[in-house]
């Protein structure tokens, strides 16, 4: 009698081991399948447009602050130096840059940080906007 007590006892424990397995195998596919959203690092208010659209392919994130700086993946970078520091964050890579102007940035200086990442050798440019009426 004192046996079959002391095994039932026993056996009446959860086996939690496999409960951990696929605990831990949901996470480690969570952390695999999830993307990444890449932030320019400032403040930036976007101009809105009607036919905006999501660029899932950003690699490089450029911010023009209305103060005319310039950020590239959350660093601070000289006007001059822009079209370097974005071919170097790109390193062999075929994702695109997407250049956050704030609508109060001057246009001109959006044109020359466009031009100088154009000059590295970066074609795949594009201009972010807010989704809405213009």
């Amino acid at each position: 009698m004192r046996r079959r007590r002391r095994l039932q006892e026993e056996e009446a424990g959860i086996d939690l081991t496999p409960m951990l397995d696929v605990v831990f195998i949901m996470l480690i596919f969570f952390i695999v399948t999830t993307s990444f959203v890449k932030e320019s690092g400032v403040d930036i208010q976007r101009p809105q447009a009607s036919s905006a659209s999501a660029r899932p392919d950003a690699q490089v994130m450029v911010a023009i602050t209305p103060e005319g700086a310039i950020w590239v993946n959350g660093e601070a970078v000289d006007a001059d130096r822009v079209g370097e520091a974005v071919s170097h964050a790109m390193a062999d890579s075929s994702g695109s840059v997407v250049i956050q102007a704030d609508r109060q940035s001057r246009t001109g200086l959006l044109i020359r940080t466009m031009d100088r990442i154009r000059q590295a050798g970066v074609d795949n440019i594009a201009v972010a906007a807010s989704q809405g009426d213009s």
